[in-house]
């Protein structure tokens, strides 16, 4: 497996989203554990979760509790960094709300603790910018917890540029990732990826395929995706993450997945090397 960094820790290239193992047409259990269990088994030692990963009002935190179980029952699970994230919720009625005040934030890291049985969570983030509260506010509650030990590393997702840069800020030059939404049919986020490699801050592109009802489309939706994919007799899937990877050596993707072939196929991605040819292609898709 190819590696990365984020912040001082060495992870694999890609990682895992376990939010469609949670969710919405989510798997059985014994699936969920069997793909997680397959992820350690190809390298991945990056795992990105949320406390609102979940599907019914009464579960919060299903997919940490889940991916505790997977690691603690894997020799490999204590190599994992876990990253998960606070400030998003799900009412169990399919819609997300916000919360991004300090005293909420805090709460939700001591449960994010609990579920995940950790002292010190690896990677916490703050998971959406909430409008009703100042973002600096928000952020000071990451610092915070940051200070107290409660998490080693502090991240954001969902930010803009401004914002990553008054992370930066406010966390005194300790911010290792931004996690936005980032795929062929989602590139507005250039410009924080450009901004991460100035940095030096890792980027995690989340949905890297275009979301969980479209990743099967990708490579028809984007024939030079599928071409090149042709070309070296791999996945339209080992393309787009191949091409995200050759963008910055700040990407790590981080793509969901609720089967171990799912998992498997993006891994080989870390060592598909496209053409300069190729990667232009791509961009212009």
């Amino acid at each position: 497996m190819h590696m990365r960094r984020i912040g001082e820790v060495e992870v694999s290239a890609i990682g895992l989203g376990g939010m469609p193992m949670s969710i919405e047409g989510r798997p059985d259990e014994s699936r969920s554990l069997a793909t997680l269990h397959a992820a350690l088994d190809a390298g991945v030692t990056l795992i990105d979760t949320a406390d609102a990963y979940h599907r019914d009002a009464g579960e919060v935190g299903h997919n940490e509790s889940l991916i505790a179980k997977a690691l603690s029952t894997h020799e490999r699970g204590g190599d994992v960094l876990v990253a998960t994230k606070g400030g998003h919720l799900r009412p169990g009625d399919g819609s997300w709300t916000l919360d991004g005040r300090p005293e909420y934030l805090k709460r939700a890291c001591e449960a994010s603790l609990r579920r995940l049985g950790v002292e010190s969570i690896g990677l916490y983030q703050f998971h959406r910018p909430d409008p009703r509260v100042p973002y600096a506010e928000s952020v000071g509650a990451i610092r915070d917890l940051l200070d107290e030990g409660k998490i080693r590393m502090a991240g954001i997702s969902n930010a803009d540029p401004e914002q990553i840069r008054q992370a930066q800020e406010i966390l005194g030059g300790r911010l290792v990732s931004v996690q936005n939404q980032f795929s062929p049919a989602f590139r507005s986020s250039e410009p924080e990826l450009e901004l991460c490699d100035e940095l030096g801050v890792a980027f995690l592109p989340w949905s890297p395929f275009g979301g969980i009802s479209k990743a099967g489309e990708l490579g028809s939706t984007y024939a030079p995706f599928a071409r090149v994919a042709q070309e070296h007799g791999v996945s339209a899937h080992q393309v787009c993450l191949a091409w995200m990877l050759a963008k910055s050596p700040v990407v790590v993707p981080i793509p969901g997945a609720s089967r171990p072939e799912s998992v498997q196929d993006s891994v080989r991605a870390a060592g598909l090397e496209l053409s300069a040819e190729e990667i232009a292609e791509l961009d212009a898709a």
